[in-house]
């Protein structure tokens, strides 16, 4: 059978590059929130819902309009990525899987996806993006499988690459034929039918001062300064600290 399987490094950016990327991110949040504002606006005069066949011509028409000719300067499929997940995220409100699409902030889920395009150089820690250049990345492990996307994210401060693969694998079998039952609790965070119970583990109250300090200071800063922006990545980092030693245990857990 066929595995989607992703792998997530670090990207160790020049300035120029994260610069670019940044600049990247926004354009990507621009064509989404443009085309979401252009499909409310037919939705009250009463027409249906327009497919992505048509909004790709808007891209067309927003890059030769005088005022948005700086979207050319960004690369055109992570452009129509935007666009591609505008129809998957009406799609899914449809299906009632997912509230209705929103408009994306500045700074909150700086992502933009390239389907193709991409080089992946593992020996030497590098990977080619179109309109970036080579670009070096923290390689932890062997990618594996054929490359099908790979998308560019931001998150405190530090950019990030997953290579999503596809690759051919044998049906899993698991060698025990026995079960157990699991009763998941709060002061146990599980509890096997043998007797096997698994301590939970709060990241959160053991960084709740040091969080709490953190936001005081926050609250003494001038909105939107650099000091502001600087100490808001430090409440980032402690948040995505707390999270992966939450998502640490889980996975040693569970494995």
């Amino acid at each position: 059978m066929k595995r989607l399987q992703a792998f997530k490094f670090q990207l160790r950016p020049g300035g120029q590059q994260e610069r670019e990327m940044r600049r990247f991110a926004g354009a990507c949040r621009f064509v989404f929130n443009r085309a979401l504002a252009r499909q409310n606006e037919n939705h009250e005069v009463g027409n249906k819902y327009i497919p992505y066949g048509k909004m790709a011509s808007w891209l067309v028409e927003w890059k030769n309009a005088t005022e948005t000719q700086w979207l050319k300067d960004a690369p055109s499929q992570p452009l129509q990525q935007s666009l591609k997940d505008l129809e998957r995220a009406y799609k899914n409100f449809f299906q009632n899987r997912a509230a209705f699409p929103r408009f994306k902030k500045r700074g909150q889920n700086d992502v933009f996806r390239y389907p193709q395009g991409v080089k992946l150089d593992q020996e030497n820690s590098r990977i080619f993006l179109p309109k970036l250049g080579w670009m070096r990345y923290r390689n932890s492990r062997q990618v594996t499988g054929v490359v099908k996307n790979v998308t560019v994210s931001q998150s405190c401060g530090k950019w990030y690459i997953s290579i999503q693969t596809e690759s051919e694998v044998s049906t899993p079998v698991h060698p025990s034929a026995s079960m157990v039952g699991l009763d998941a609790g709060v002061a146990k965070l599980a509890t096997l039918s043998d007797g096997t119970a698994f301590e939970p583990v709060n990241s959160f109250q053991k960084n709740q001062k040091k969080l709490a300090r953190l936001q005081r200071q926050l609250s003494r800063k001038v909105k939107f300064s650099n000091n502001w922006q600087k100490q808001k990545r430090k409440i980032q980092r402690l948040h995505s600290c707390i999270a992966n030693i939450r998502r640490d245990y889980l996975h040693k857990v569970t494995t």
